[in-house]
Parts: structure tokens; C-alpha cells; sequence
């Protein structure tokens, strides 16, 4: 079967089971632009059914360019609270500025552009150019990359690697409807070729599937290295019964949020602390933590006092909340 009759028959699915999704409305062209800037923003690391309620408050309350651009910090990231991955948000409003700035307000429609503004690297200025833009480019997200493995039944490392399955793409060949072609091959992995049995008897292109043919659904995947670290988390409360934060500067994570004062330590000292152990995973890193309750702080200049009503209140990450939810146990 030639590229044409796949892309014609993934196409045809694509109109008849694609999901209604916010960024997906019928709009104006500027909007239409600023729809996929923000959700592909939003999707970098993070499932469609939890981005749906954040995008829709999002545009609510930050309806464009120019909004996000002037938006402060406090309101963005209380739009943003709970999504993760923070510095997405402050490179998006940075974004934001140097459009306006450098490219008279429009978002800028080459892939060289996009790669020049903060946050945007090869998967989402590719998603940004087929779907806002219509050019024929299909993006390699996990989905695509899923659905090529299988179809392709691509197994041995070399044939899984990031190189090698972007070259494998030409299988899908291209359309004249490029936007909706790029969501129709990332649509089939999210809602049919998943991870965990596939439902292959809705599959477009079943019929060319070669792991369907073999009967063999296993993924095979490139394993990433998992960071394990060890910290010591420091809980105090005043008897005002506040809980002391500070603006994060010491870690590569949650940069400038507000977390519990903590350090890092060794396995050894995290197996001799006493105290509430706690495991959270944030990125890459697989993270041990050790809740220990102190009676005095060295106090920060960039450290404060929270009251615990609060909480749930302030623009906080999940991470700060998660322990916080743990100490009052």
C-alpha cells in the first residue's frame, strides 16, 4: 500500500473518532496560533486529560499574547498551579515577550524562529509549524514513536533510537491537510495503538502492521538513566503555628517555588535520620525523602512564614503541598 491510501485511510479515522478538545475549537487564525503555543506548552510532559481543565482556565483568564506577556508572575503560576514542570510557565511568558518584541507580536512560522524562543526545542517547534501553521511535518512525540514501532515491529536498539525512527516517518508519507494529519497519527497512539492492549479491530492500518501480523505488542524502549537523591527535609512551625518556606535557589528543581528548606544527603545518613521517609519522583529523579521536625531556623532572606489554611491557596507546587499534606498526618 502506497503513502497516499495510509494517510487517506488514518485521515478518514482521524474525522470520525478524533476528540473534542479545546485547542482543537474552530477560531480565528491568531487565536488558533495562540491555542497551540500554549497547549504545547502545557502537553510537554503531561497527559491531554489533565491539561484540558488547566487550558481552559488558562485562556480564561490569560486570553492572548499580549495578556501573557503583561500577566503577572503571581497569576501565571496560579493558573499554572499543580501542572508541574514550572519553568514551562515562565519560558512561555518569556516566549510571549519576545514575540512581541522580535517578531512584530506573530508567532513566528519557521522552525529556526520558533528554536530561538525560550522553551521550544525540536518536538514542539515541529508541533507549532503542523498544526498552527499546515506544513508538512509530522511531530515525534511518544505516540508517534509508538505507532511506528509497531507498525514497523521495530525492536533491536538501533532501530528504536530517536534517529532512525525519525527517519522511519517517510512510512507515513504526507498530506495536504498536514495539521490534521499530525493529530490524526498521535490521536491513533493515544486512543487505539496504547501502550497496554491495543485495539487493534479499530485500527486504521492494522492491515500493514507488522506487530499485528506477528502478534507481538511489546514495546521495546531505550532505558533513561534515573537519578536517585536523598534529602532531609526541615519542618518548622512558630506557635503562631506557621510553617517556614523558602524561594528555592539551591536546586535545579522548582526553581524559585516555594519548598520546605531541605538539603541533600548521603544514602548512608538517609538510612540513620529519623523521621517520616517519603518517596516522590519529579522528572528523572527518583527521590527519598526524610521529614524531620525541628524547634528553631536559621531564617532565609528569601524564606517566609505560611500559615497552614494557605496552603491550598497560594500558588504552591505539588511537591510542597504533598508534604505538607504528609506533616499534618
Amino acid at each position: 500500500m502506497n503513502n497516499h491510501n495510509i494517510s487517506r485511510k488514518i485521515l478518514k479515522w482521524y474525522d470520525n473518532n478524533k476528540r473534542s478538545l479545546p485547542w482543537r475549537k474552530r477560531v480565528s487564525k491568531i487565536k488558533k496560533e495562540y491555542f497551540t503555543l500554549v497547549s504545547e506548552f502545557m502537553l510537554q510532559q503531561t497527559q491531554v486529560k489533565t491539561v484540558i481543565p488547566y487550558f481552559k482556565n488558562f485562556i480564561r483568564v490569560i486570553p492572548d499574547l499580549n495578556s501573557l506577556a503583561k500577566v503577572k508572575d503571581k497569576k501565571l503560576m496560579k493558573c499554572w498551579e499543580g501542572l508541574g514542570y514550572y519553568s514551562r510557565a515562565r519560558n512561555l511568558k518569556k516566549t510571549a515577550i519576545a514575540i512581541i518584541k522580535n517578531f512584530n507580536g506573530k508567532l513566528p512560522n519557521t522552525v529556526e524562529d520558533l528554536k530561538s524562543l525560550p522553551g521550544i526545542g525540536n518536538y514542539t517547534s515541529s508541533a507549532i509549524m503542523a498544526i498552527a501553521f499546515n506544513k508538512k511535518i509530522i511531530p515525534m512525540d511518544g505516540n508517534v514513536e509508538r505507532v511506528l514501532k509497531r507498525v514497523l515491529f521495530l525492536k533491536k536498539d538501533f532501530e528504536i533510537s530517536k534517529e532512525n525512527l525519525i527517519k522511519k516517518k517517510s512510512f507515513f508519507g504526507k498530506s495536504h491537510r498536514a495539521s490534521d494529519y499530525a493529530q490524526a497519527i498521535m490521536e491513533i497512539g493515544a486512543l487505539v495503538c496504547k501502550p497496554l492492549n491495543p485495539e487493534c479491530k479499530e485500527c486504521p492500518i492494522s492491515k500493514e502492521c507488522l506487530s499485528y501480523k506477528n502478534n507481538n505488542f511489546e514495546i521495546n524502549s531505550i532505558l533513561k538513566f534515573n537519578k536517585i537523591k536523598y534529602f532531609e527535609v526541615k519542618i518548622f512551625q512558630n506557635k503562631s503555628k506557621k510553617f517556614y518556606l523558602v524561594k528555592n535557589s539551591k536546586f535545579n528543581f522548582l526553581k524559585n517555588m516555594p519548598i520546605f528548606p531541605m538539603k541533600e544527603i548521603s544514602i548512608n545518613d538517609y538510612k540513620k535520620c529519623v523521621g517520616k521517609k517519603i518517596n516522590l519522583k519529579m522528572s528523572n529523579m527518583n527521590m527519598f525523602l526524610v521529614l524531620k521536625k525541628i524547634d528553631t531556623i536559621y531564617k532565609l532572606k528569601n524564606g517566609f512564614f505560611l500559615e497552614a489554611n494557605k496552603f491550598n491557596n497560594l500558588a504552591l507546587p505539588s511537591f510542597t503541598k504533598k508534604i505538607f499534606s504528609l506533616v499534618k498526618l
